[in-house]
């Protein structure tokens, strides 16, 4: 590129200062087309810029075009992030403030009706009630003002129910009043907040809603339901710690513990990486097609008569809990359907109960687990047929789980016998998970010597397995069955 003389250098230079000298003296402080003194100035001092740039003395200066003044302040430019204590919100919690909540909540609501949520559901573009970390007392429950709202979030904060908050209530309640065709809420998000009921109701209910996330809460002291998810479906609930009482394990009053942790009362979701440290039922599920994965759950202890994960949906299980913690508690499933439980610890004599209700199993694989039990003689999976024995099984798999002073049970089962005889009888009966059911049969027999005696398996019934021979001979007998095998 060309570069300028010093003489035409400050030739310009002085050009440009009479030229702008001799346009200020002229201008006074008025506006001229909306443009201000000052933003002039700022005009000049560009053009006289882009004029002595030394590398480009050929170029045309820009047509001078004013800056935009600021806009006016207009509801469309509002951000959609409502803080609570400009409600009024006290967030020292010494002080009732559920009407300052609402407020927000309301004003969140009012938002823009665009996006690509479900139809008839409104899309408030990302609104977000911010507690702004505090604690907030309310004495009713937390509703959204109308059913048919999305893409919105609480977060941020403590919210405690009042002495007098209904006893019967939610603090955050995702329900309506009357029937709708479609989903009450889509895409609302509770995130980061501590939810105390004060032994005044439950934490958060979710209803006929989709896609909703309860994410980084800490949910104690409900009398009734931590979590309530009724209806709809994809609920997630992740990274949450729930319990009625704030203990570590081991409380004394531990026999005391009622209510339940989550109750799935819905289909699809999903509960990941959640802690269940009091209550008298972790988890309650009568919806299908849920998955449960890194759950721990150390609420009230079975042996005082709680359980860790209720599967109370007899006939359509459809339910998968895979890497997860049963401490001292335990997994009870009513005639189990389509269940999957794998990879999981069982500590303190927990176990895995199959309870019939009609007599039925299907498709259930319990498999890859480990338990740690006190030598009490407790069996890893037991069956419960108070009501009556199971008698529809097929497809059911129990295998590949690794025992500690507890009692091995599973559906398939090897054993080695030697000996010098004609008969020789493999006992399963304290192996095999059903009582009178092998239904298939491998055995070898390895005769030592040079002689080829005729032998058979001459019965397999109540879980042990007889092969004799028609001559006596010394030989080696390895028998494995199979109480899985589909019919």
């Amino acid at each position: 590129m060309a570069t300028m003389s010093p003489m035409l250098f400050i030739f310009l230079e002085i050009t440009c200062f009479f030229v702008a000298h001799a346009y200020v003296e002229n201008m006074s402080l008025r506006t001229l087309s909306g443009v201000t003194h000052e933003e002039a100035l700022l005009g000049l001092k560009a053009f006289k810029a882009s004029i002595t740039r030394r590398d480009s003395i050929t170029s045309t200066p820009p047509s001078y075009s004013p800056t935009p003044s600021p806009l006016p302040p207009q509801d469309l430019k509002k951000p959609h992030v409502y803080l609570v204590t400009s409600y009024g919100a006290d967030p020292t919690g010494n002080s009732d403030s559920t009407e300052a909540l609402l407020a927000a909540i309301e004003d969140a609501a009012k938002g823009p009706n665009e996006g690509f949520l479900m139809q008839d559901i409104k899309d408030l573009g990302g609104a977000q009630v911010h507690l702004e970390g505090g604690k907030y007392l309310i004495s009713k429950p937390l509703q959204l003002p109308q059913p048919g709202i999305g893409n919105f979030m609480i977060h941020g904060g403590t919210i405690r129910a009042s002495n007098n908050f209904p006893s019967d209530g939610y603090l955050i309640d995702l329900s309506t009043t009357g029937e709708r065709n479609s989903y009450n809420y889509e895409y609302i998000t509770l995130k980061d907040l501590l939810l105390d009921s004060n032994f005044r109701g439950g934490g958060i209910s979710v209803k006929n809603s989709l896609r909703i996330n309860i994410d980084n809460c800490y949910i104690a002291h409900f009398t009734n339901t931590g979590i309530l998810v009724q209806g709809g479906h994809e609920t997630f609930i992740r990274n949450c710690f729930l319990g009625q009482h704030i203990t570590a394990g081991g409380d004394k009053h531990e026999r005391n513990f009622s209510g339940t942790g989550i109750s799935l009362q819905g289909n699809d979701n999903a509960i990941t990486d959640v802690v269940i440290f009091s209550a008298a039922i972790g988890i309650m599920v009568t919806g299908q097609a849920n998955t449960i994965s890194g759950v721990h759950c150390y609420n009230k202890a079975s042996g005082f008569g709680g359980t860790g994960i209720y599967l109370k949906l007899p006939g359509l299980t459809q339910t998968r809990i895979v890497n997860s913690y049963m401490d001292y508690t335990n997994i009870v499933a009513e005639d189990p359907v389509q269940l999957h439980i794998s990879s999981s610890f069982f500590l303190g004599d927990a176990n895995i109960v199959l309870k019939s209700v009609k007599g039925i199993v299907n498709g259930l694989n319990i498999v890859d687990n480990m338990f740690s039990g006190l030598n009490h003689g407790v069996d890893v999976v037991k069956l419960d047929q108070s009501n009556g024995p199971f008698n529809q099984i097929d497809q059911v798999f129990v295998a590949r789980n690794v025992v500690k002073g507890m009692n091995l049970k599973a559906t398939v089962a090897k054993m080695t016998m030697q000996g010098n005889g004609t008969s020789w009888t493999a006992d399963f009966s304290k192996l095999l998970l059903f009582p009178n059911l092998i239904k298939h049969v491998v055995y070898t027999l390895i005769v030592n010597g040079s002689t080829f005696p005729n032998h058979a398996l001459r019965n397999a019934s109540h879980n042990r397995v007889v092969i004799e021979a028609n001559e006596a001979v010394t030989a080696n007998v390895f028998v494995a069955v199979d109480q899985s095998i589909a019919s």
